[in-house]
């Protein structure tokens, strides 16, 4: 394969294949159309109520919005992707292990999709036909399916998702419009359950947590970009995309008090073209997870082709989805929520202090072990705070971040000064 096909996995990006910022702005956008962020931003609102819940989508928004600012800087200056910088801050080896955390991410991520989109197409048919399917042999059937798109036909619905996403946007655009109708805005911006499902500062945790690989992953999208202003426009796709996809989703569920969105269309008369949109951008959505998915673990397992990861990684995660994955969203957010922010500031400080803003190809070690132990360190602490053993800042996922830079920085200290 050529180092154009395999999208510059190890080398550095050539000038001739840049594109816009505004582009990037639009694909990122347009990952959070899918069920899953549009279920999170139902609970959300439905759990807190509709002013803690815009708290939350600001607040969250802003903290992602500030880490990709700058990871998008240094993959724009690396042009290398976010696995070759995993190489600087970790190691060749120890890059496997943070790739590994990805790659079980990545399948977590592409399970929830599959059940919720099962979900979907369950009411659907109940609503539209009038026929009780059962939920496991729709996630066994769709799951083959887009493991087999997944190996043969990613390009094509790639190129179909860019002509469902901007429709996708105006229908929900509608969709508000019409809920807003239905509803009083002032009923809707007054909403307060009777009972909190979560705390206003779980419900940034459970956001954040939600998107919280984007600061990580960033450099695989700005590598792309001109120059560091069209890397900071592709931000954007974050820090509008984000909250937008959060209210399109709360606004119509706190109008029909449903949190399923096929019910909450159906109350609205718009089941099936809404529908078929969201089977569209979740398939699309799915399917790039379990290619993400795929290409993680094929950096960590050199066996197999990659032919062979898909399928090993869509039959386990379609087992995920028929054991209720998606009972365990929060849960499973939160764990990354421990995990990921001190990643990003391992690799933060690695390039902007420790590299001088220079990755050299043939400087990289096996294993970089102050970085590895500093993240678990960093990340059992957060741990601890997360349970409320002790506490720090009251902020599970900017304990991680700062312990994790405070950590590195001090070893590089430290290493400096005794070698």
């Amino acid at each position: 394969m050529s180092e154009e096909n395999s999208q510059y996995t190890q080398t550095k990006v050539q000038p001739k294949d840049f594109i816009s910022g505004w582009m990037m702005a639009l694909i990122i956008a347009g990952t959070g159309l899918t069920l899953p962020i549009l279920y999170l931003g139902s609970e959300i609102a439905l759990g807190v109520g509709f002013k803690d819940a815009l708290t939350a989508f600001i607040v969250s928004t802003i903290v992602l919005t500030v880490l990709c600012m700058i990871t998008t800087i240094i993959g724009n200056r690396s042009r290398l992707s976010t696995y070759m910088i995993l190489h600087f801050s970790f190691g060749r080896q120890g890059a496997k292990i943070i790739n590994f955390i990805f790659g079980i991410t990545l399948l977590g991520w592409f399970s929830v999709g599959l059940e919720l989109l099962a979900i979907a197409i369950k009411d659907t048919g109940q609503q539209m036909l009038e026929i009780n399917l059962l939920e496991w042999p729709i996630i066994v059937f769709i799951g083959i399916l887009i493991v087999i798109t997944t190996v043969y036909g990613i390009k094509s619905l790639e190129r179909l998702a860019n002509f469902a996403v901007p429709l996708l946007t105006l229908f929900l655009f509608y969709v508000v419009y019409m809920a807003l109708k239905s509803t009083p805005s002032e009923t809707i911006f007054a909403f307060v359950p009777e009972e909190a499902s979560f705390t206003l500062f779980e419900a940034i945790a459970i956001l954040v947590g939600s998107s919280i690989l984007f600061p990580v992953l960033m450099a695989d999208f700005s590598r792309f970009a001109y120059n560091d202003k069209h890397s900071l426009i592709a931000v954007l796709g974050i820090t509008l995309g984000f909250p937008m996809a959060l209210l399109f989703s709360a606004i119509p569920s706190i109008s029909t008090a449903e949190v399923d969105i096929i019910k909450v269309m159906e109350q609205l008369d718009l089941v099936l073209p809404a529908f078929a949109l969201l089977l569209v951008s979740t398939w699309v959505g799915s399917a790039s997870n379990l290619y993400s998915t795929a290409l993680t673990f094929s950096t960590v397992f050199s066996a197999g082709t990659y032919k062979l990861v898909t399928i090993l990684c869509g039959s386990c995660g379609i087992i995920v989805a028929l054991l209720g994955f998606s009972n365990h969203l929060f849960d499973f957010l939160n764990f990354l929520g421990i995990l990921s922010p001190a990643i990003s500031a391992i690799y933060i400080l690695n390039f902007f202090w420790v590299k001088k803003q220079r990755y050299i190809l043939n400087e990289r070690k096996d294993w970089e072990y102050s970085a590895l132990i500093c993240w678990l360190l960093s990340s059992l602490i957060a741990c601890l705070t997360y349970y409320d053993v002790f506490q720090l800042t009251h902020v599970y996922f900017l304990d991680s971040f700062l312990l994790g830079g405070l950590l590195y920085g001090l070893s590089f200290k430290l290493s400096s000064i005794y070698n």
